[in-house]
């Protein structure tokens, strides 16, 4: 079960390659610390008193982010927290010391994302947040009430666990509106992609591999870079003799994967990137690269598996229709569109042109063609629009049909069998671009909110001071 709701938070945190940043303590006599200084003295600690023990317990700050703080409690629950995922993986943990320190970073970095995310207004619903705690309790074919019953009897607090998937969605989207605003792909990237497919020697294989990255900052010196080259090194070094990959990972990656042993899921080859590529191509199965260095640090892979990637012939049912739409907004209340969807129907029947009726009526961008959305696939347009076409013969028109959008009148024109390979391999290629992108794209933008932020350790005896 524990390792089941493990996997879901990987699938909504780890879209892509998404890496740490190696803290940099500031200097203690700037005025930004006198500040927070000032702000930790005047923090009351947090006491709670066993009354059945007569123990106390003094919850400590730990860290300041920006103006937040992070307490001796939450990165105690987060070591424990990475130690049962370990345990459950079959992994001995690493040095305390070091966990404490990995986790600490770790915790920082989500801190800062959601500052930034709570700036941007990002939130989701709380209908949003059910439906997918409801989608989780699927996959681990229960019931929302078994999978609520099922946590308890893990000792996993359903509120700490609530908030913990509602912050990871959180941080997805305020990846994705990063990723949105800084990759744009081209058709004659697509061309390139797919042209360099076809005679590469690396093939168009897919990879499942486990990474270790160890980062360097972006603004390190000569120095710094090599003390970082020395510690993959040195991560290589117990690789070589023996020492399980995960363990390696947990102790010496600063990826955010690094507690879950780095694992990569498949991927095709092309998305690695020409360098990358090239390395993994050569490998066989449980084989280790040596020491790579790219942009954002350095890096150890090991093969775990490799295999064909299929270009499947697919043939689709599509439909060539038309439609009318008219939107629910501000001014205009969604039984107002409704009586007017209404209305335009009427005249249709009475034998308006539905072309005409589109070009003067829609409020859709379609409307100056006369309401022609051309073919349409499966999956091009929303489920409500969908049920509502496909169940129209060429040359029938619906009744009025409800989708988020507002109200629709719908036309089939014609259908056809069509085979659209071609189609998905250019789609495959642009997101194979896009995920190559994104993750060079996330991880300088993680690296440069890290340098941002203000970080101050408090802690006493912190090995990070």
């Amino acid at each position: 079960m524990y390792t089941k709701i493990v996997s879901y938070l990987i699938v909504l945190s780890t879209m892509f390659l998404t890496a740490n940043v190696v803290a940099q303590e500031p200097d203690s006599t700037t005025p930004e610390n006198e500040a927070t200084t000032n702000a930790v003295d005047s923090t009351t600690e947090a006491i709670a008193a066993d009354s059945n023990q007569g123990v106390i317990d003094v919850d400590h700050i730990v860290a300041i982010v920006n103006e937040e703080v992070i307490t001796q409690l939450e990165l105690e629950d987060a070591i424990q927290a990475a130690i049962s995922q370990l345990q459950q993986q079959g992994v001995q943990p690493p040095d305390q010391a070091l966990m404490e320190k990995q986790i600490l970073e770790g915790i920082i970095v989500k801190r800062i994302q959601l500052q930034r995310a709570k700036e941007m207004d990002l939130a989701i619903s709380e209908s949003e947040l059910d439906d997918t705690i409801q989608r989780i309790a699927e996959e681990n074919e229960m019931t929302v009430q078994a999978f609520y019953a099922a946590l308890e009897q893990d000792k996993i607090n359903f509120n700490t666990f609530r908030n913990e998937i509602r912050n990871e969605i959180i941080m997805m989207r305020l990846k994705e509106r990063v990723i949105k605003d800084r990759v744009n792909i081209t058709e004659g990237e697509v061309d390139n992609f797919l042209r360099t497919q076809e005679t590469s020697a690396v093939g168009s294989d897919e990879y499942r591999m486990a990474h270790i990255l160890v980062l360097v900052p972006e603004r390190a010196d000569v120095i710094q870079i090599e003390e970082k080259r020395k510690r993959a090194e040195e991560a290589l070094t117990k690789l070589k003799d023996g020492v399980e990959f995960s363990q390696v990972a947990a102790e010496f990656s600063d990826s955010a994967d690094a507690m879950r042993g780095g694992v990569l899921e498949w991927r095709p080859v092309a998305q690695m990137g020409a360098t990358f590529a090239e390395l993994l191509s050569g490998l066989q199965q449980d084989e280790l690269t040596r020491v790579i260095q790219s942009p954002t640090g350095f890096h150890i892979f090991k093969l775990l598996g490799r295999r064909a990637q299929e270009v499947p012939v697919v043939i689709v049912s599509q439909t060539r229709a038309r439609h009318i739409l008219v939107k629910v907004s501000e001014l205009t209340s969604e039984s107002d569109a409704q009586q007017r969807i209404i209305e335009l129907k009427a005249s249709i029947d009475k034998g308006a042109d539905f072309q005409e009726i589109a070009k003067l009526h829609s409020e859709d961008g379609s409307a100056a063609s006369g309401g022609d959305l051309g073919w349409v696939s499966p999956g091009d347009t929303v489920p409500d629009f969908e049920q509502a076409m496909n169940a129209l013969q060429p040359g029938q028109i619906s009744e009025p049909v409800q989708s988020p959008f507002g109200w629709h009148l719908i036309q089939v024109v014609e259908r056809r069998e069509e085979d659209v390979s071609q189609q998905r391999q250019r789609q495959a290629a642009r997101q194979a671009i896009k995920a190559r992108k994104s993750e060079v794209v996330v991880q300088n933008w993680l690296r440069q909110m890290r340098d941002m932020a203000y970080v101050e350790y408090v802690i006493e005896d912190n090995p990070l001071n």
